[in-house]
């Protein structure tokens, strides 16, 4: 009887071919064990949103907390290093730094700032009251409420190291983000394991938005820039295509994360109007910390209570500062101050966002002037939803 000789290279491909698709079939099969579950320890927030919404306001609301670990948009780096090109090609490098410091491993950073760095030199660092309280500074406790500037005065020399260090101390992490423009571009850190990842998606009546970004035309041209692709150059928004890209991401987020959703979305998504958070902000921020697995403290209430009601509706000056205002006025600024023709044109842009998210066009400078007539809708169950799998009726 004939003998076949397999050759040794070929039986050695097969055995770890073989090797190979066990530990496939090992690894498919743990993802199905009970162990599999358990979340990670931390929670993780991403905060979602555009330029001159009132993301830094609502980034404040976490940051104050005393179990949050909060920085605002440190996807700057990567737009600013990376200018020249455009923000679609931007969304990977910046979903990457995200999901990096999610995780408090803040050697991504290496790539976009200087290799012998403080704290000072992350963007926005102080505005984050973790990086202003032990152990990233000892100037202030952890219970404390912090304020920018004597964050500035006291913490900024302190190592870049206390960054990941302070990030390891906490139980939420939360990020504030204006540089993603689709909602399927976070699918990859929403089904990661390593991950509990949740999005709060922060919309603001367009033609306020409108209004707020005129008192930042030049901080804004760069990012214009980037949004519209021009290669580097700097772009003032007077034509509005900038915030046609902005309502329409507005719109996408939206659809997708409500209209036939992926299951891994269920009780991950919530969307609320700034507007209604400034009418009635105890309410609206409880309900954001409950989807959030925090616990509102008499010293947050009070804090939040008095930077809500201030007295004026904020200075030019303070454009990028939270500051104790009027809320309610400041959200209805725009009415007072754009002309109707500059209403009408943000109206043709962003129509299908405006409508969408609640708001209601006014057909006349009449109607815009009238302050009794409200043109924030209330929310109906049909129009959208205040979580996208647990609604409020």
């Amino acid at each position: 009887m004939a003998r076949i000789r397999i050759p040794s290279t070929i039986v050695i491909l097969f055995v770890t071919v073989q090797t190979g698709f066990l530990l496939f079939m090992y690894a498919r099969y743990s993802n199905f064990m009970p162990q599999s579950e358990e979340k990670p320890s931390q929670v993780h927030i991403l905060i979602l949103s555009s330029w001159r919404s009132g993301s830094s306001f609502v980034g404040q609301l976490f940051s104050q907390h005393p179990s949050v670990f909060y920085l605002m948009e440190p996807a700057w780096h990567v737009w600013v290093t990376m200018y020249q090109n455009s923000a679609k090609v931007l969304h990977m490098a910046v979903r990457d730094l995200v999901r990096s410091v999610f995780l408090c491993d803040m050697s991504v950073f290496d790539a976009y700032m200087p290799w012998k760095r403080n704290l000072s030199d992350l963007f926005q660092w102080a505005v984050s009251r973790a990086l202003c309280s032990v152990p990233a500074c000892d100037s202030f406790q952890r219970t404390d409420i912090t304020s920018e500037m004597a964050c500035k005065t006291l913490c900024g020399r302190y190592p870049f190291s206390k960054v990941e260090e302070a990030c390891k101390t906490y139980s939420h992490v939360v990020i504030k983000e204006v540089r993603f423009f689709d909602l399927k571009v976070l699918y990859p850190l929403l089904t990661d394991p390593s991950l509990n990842l949740k999005i709060i998606h922060l919309v603001r009546d367009p033609r306020a938005v409108v209004k707020s970004r005129e008192q930042s035309v030049k901080a804004l041209a760069r990012d214009n820039g980037i949004v519209l692709s021009t290669n580097g150059t700097k772009v003032e928004d007077s034509k509005y295509k900038v915030m046609q890209e902005i309502c329409r991401s507005h719109v996408q987020i939206y659809e997708t994360a409500t209209l036939k959703p992926p299951n891994f979305l269920k009780d991950r998504y919530l969307m609320i109007r700034f507007e209604d958070l400034v009418r009635d902000p105890l309410s609206e921020i409880s309900e954001m910390y409950k989807f959030a697995d925090l616990s509102l403290t008499p010293m947050l209430k009070s804090w939040i209570y008095n930077i809500t009601h201030g007295q004026g509706p904020g200075e030019k000056k303070e454009a990028f500062k939270i500051t104790s205002r009027d809320a309610v006025s400041v959200s209805q600024a725009w009415r007072n101050v754009l002309s109707f023709q500059k209403i009408k044109k943000i109206q043709e842009v962003c129509k299908g966002a405006i409508n969408m998210l609640g708001y209601q066009l006014v057909d006349s400078e009449k109607e815009q002037r009238d302050l009794s007539l409200d043109l924030v809708l209330p929310r109906r169950q049909n129009q959208f939803s205040w979580s996208s799998f647990n609604p409020k009726h």
